[in-house]
């Protein structure tokens, strides 16, 4: 059985004629295993490898490389909320946002929530001083936020029992 869906197979496959070479690929298919799996699997590197008729350990060497992707033992929650650690987010309270978020959350970054909902990472900068101290979650900024948004974030989806 395949590890890659057929559509994000034939989706790579459609990148070939975009870059000068198919290992230029390598990372963009890693973020569409990433995005639609949460992980990247050994599985799934083997498959990339073989689209892109490359040795695995080239593109795990690219995987490595960046801190964004995860493989199968270490999967990312529903939500990847990365706190920035920019001078300006320290100095505006970052610091005691990420101990207090960590402290209740019972978690370190790069960790996530046992229930699955949320991995919390650190984040070099977010260019958003001026909004400090600010999160992202998943794809999508947050500025002067607190410790009850962020918590917020790892409340399961859904209905509210009462």
């Amino acid at each position: 059985m395949s590890a890659l869906s057929p559509e994000i197979r034939e989706k790579i496959i459609s990148y070939y004629g975009r870059y000068p070479n198919k290992q230029a690929i390598t990372l963009p298919a890693l973020h569409m295993v990433q995005e639609a799996y949460n992980c990247v699997s050994r599985e799934a590197i083997n498959e990339i490898a073989d689209l892109l008729e490359l040795n695995p350990t080239q593109v795990v060497d690219t995987m490595t490389f960046y801190g964004f992707f995860r493989d199968e033992h270490h999967p990312l929650g529903k939500k990847r909320v990365w706190v920035c650690r920019s001078l300006s987010c320290m100095l505006r309270g970052g610091d005691e946002l990420l101990a207090e978020v960590c402290d209740r959350l019972h978690l370190r970054p790069g960790q996530t929530t046992p229930d699955g909902e949320m991995t919390l990472e650190l984040a070099e900068c977010l260019g958003a001083c001026d909004g400090a101290p600010c999160i992202l979650i998943n794809d999508e900024l947050q500025l002067k936020v607190g410790v009850e948004e962020v918590l917020a974030l790892a409340k399961p989806q859904g209905g509210s029992k009462s």
